[in-house]
């Protein structure tokens, strides 16, 4: 199961963690990612979409 939004694409981005003795473990930031229902092309049905495609309006939310 992806963690990838279907509209933007935006997914995992990965890095370090930089401790104060500047040792480097890696680490992952996720995508904040909603299940949510979402009306397309007249049928509904349920979508992966990230929090900033749903606050920008990229999305029409189903009731």
């Amino acid at each position: 199961m992806s963690r990838k939004c279907e509209i933007c694409g935006k997914g995992q981005v990965s890095g370090n963690n930089v401790s104060h003795s500047n040792r480097h473990t890696r680490r992952k930031w996720n995508a904040n990612i909603q299940n949510v229902k979402i009306e397309e092309n007249g049928t509904v049905r349920k979508a992966k979409v990230c929090t900033r495609c749903l606050r920008s309006g990229k999305v029409n939310r189903a009731i």
